[in-house]
């Protein structure tokens, strides 16, 4: 017993101290469930809190991992007073992006479902996230879907989407990935474990088996509706951008025509470009500094 007891303060004393301005760190909390599976978000609260909150995408590749959360991240929006919930979706291969697509709506909702009990302003909710994080990240703020007012899940009442957003080197068109009619869906592309995130399907009503879709038209569809160009509009929100010139995996050119996309509607939208930078550099977290004032302008605005 007392071996025990020795293990367990051990373990406990070699758990990192909170960075500061973080008051408190809550993980997997519940948001959803699929396929016997639980979805999970960890909450950071500030140590002086706005009362508004700041979603992360915790996405790669449209991989997802609880692991992958540090509270680096976090930190400089936590400093100025952002809730922030670190959000895992379904994780690629065993989903594909429109499903991921789904979960991170739930997520929204569920956020805004539980805003009185966090202290939080539901019409105040910023996101952020790099690569494919980012690319959902510009979804939830181009896609804002209604609740269900008639849902039996108090959560599907609750409208999806955010009010600003904040991100490093998003895919942003997949039917125009370096130059016009360029189709990416999975391939061609640098990294070879992208392909499964692509694998779109159906399900047979009957069998209940899954059907990967291989019509080309249809793929491109899809690819359409999962493109965050394709939903910009007059109620898009708006958009601070952060691209490197040297990115191999994401080219700057996605940066550049979404964000021509938004001026276009007369959507507020800022683009710094990184010269020389690639998918990643040090000292992100000034960047996430400046998404931190994006956040502070923009969200402020909703009052």
């Amino acid at each position: 017993m007392l071996g025990f007891l020795l293990v367990g303060l051990l373990t406990v004393s070699q758990v990192p101290p909170l960075p500061e301005g973080i008051a408190s760190r809550e993980r997997d909390i519940i948001y959803g469930r699929k396929y016997g599976l639980s979805l999970t978000m960890d909450r950071f609260t500030p140590t002086k809190p706005n009362g508004k909150a700041v979603i992360w995408v915790v996405s790669g590749g449209w991989f997802s991992n609880p692991d992958s959360i540090n509270s680096g991240f976090v930190t400089p929006l936590c400093r100025a007073g952002y809730q922030v919930f670190a959000v895992c979706h379904g994780s690629q291969p065993r989903f594909t992006i429109p499903e991921v697509l789904d979960d991170m709506h739930r997520s929204t909702r569920w956020i805004r479902h539980n805003a009185k009990k966090y202290q939080i302003d539901p019409d105040a909710i910023g996101v952020t996230g790099g690569s494919a994080g980012g690319h959902l990240s510009l979804m939830l703020g181009m896609v804002h879907l209604p609740g269900d007012p008639k849902a039996s899940d108090p959560v599907n009442r609750q409208p999806s989407g955010v009010q600003a957003v904040a991100c490093f080197f998003p895919p942003t068109d997949f039917l125009n990935w370096t130059k016009p009619g360029e189709v990416m869906l999975g391939k061609p592309h640098v990294l070879k474990n992208i392909p499964p995130a692509f694998d779109f399907h159906t399900q047979d009503k009957v069998t209940g088996q899954f059907n990967v879709i291989t019509d080309q038209k249809e793929r491109e569809r899809i690819g359409k509706e999962i493109s965050p160009i394709t939903h910009v509009g007059p109620k898009s929100a708006p958009v601070y951008l952060v691209q490197g010139t040297n990115d191999l995996l994401v080219p700057q050119i996605q940066a550049e025509i979404f964000m021509a996309a938004l001026k276009e509607k007369g959507i507020a939208n800022e683009l710094v470009i990184k010269q020389g930078a690639g998918h990643g550099w040090a000292n992100m977290d000034k960047d996430i500094e400046q998404f931190a004032k994006w956040f502070d302008k923009h969200l402020a605005a909703t009052k």
